[in-house]
């Protein structure tokens, strides 16, 4: 898998600021077939910086209803990167 198809986007929310904050944890949505080492790679390419660990999980698509038609949204996956002393990622850099 290419690396560039790896990492989809930054999740960025409220509780992700946090861990960014406190404990240098980065949260990644990413390719549902990813697995933690291409995850690892694929950060420590796109942007130079030392990965310390990786966890992942897999959210359930939520169950949606548009009148009588009850569809459901895909399954995703997330991963929380945990870098190493003294690397940091800026999403918002002026």
């Amino acid at each position: 898998m290419n690396i560039y198809d790896v990492i989809k986007k930054p999740l960025i929310t409220e509780k992700t600021t946090i861990e960014k904050d406190n404990k240098n944890v980065v949260t990644f949505v990413v390719h549902n077939d990813a697995n933690k080492i291409e995850i690892k790679q694929a950060t420590e390419k796109l942007f130079k910086v030392k990965v310390d660990s990786v966890k992942t999980a897999t959210v359930a698509g939520k169950v949606k209803r548009v009148g009588k038609t009850v569809g459901k949204r895909s399954n995703w996956k997330k991963a929380y990167v945990a870098l190493q002393e003294g690397s940091t990622i800026d999403f918002f850099e002026v």
